[in-house]
């Protein structure tokens, strides 16, 4: 409402429904155990998300296309 000028709320819900947000199509999830698996996702386009197990399993992740 703010950033748009408007003084009634009215006025700005008007414009929020015009906005369309693109369908979430999510995560492909892997995970590495080993140093040589870890390369291998990062060259396939993954990245790493978190670690567990005191750092010994990489769990990576890319966005589905």
């Amino acid at each position: 409402m703010q950033v748009l000028g408007h003084k009634n709320i009215k006025n700005t819900l008007l414009y929020t429904q015009l906005i369309t947000v693109g369908e979430d199509k999510g995560f492909i999830c892997k995970i590495a155990k080993t140093p040589a698996e870890a390369v291998t996702l990062i060259e396939d386009g993954f990245e790493e998300h978190t670690s567990f197990d005191n750092g010994n399993v990489k769990l990576f992740r890319k966005r589905k296309t």
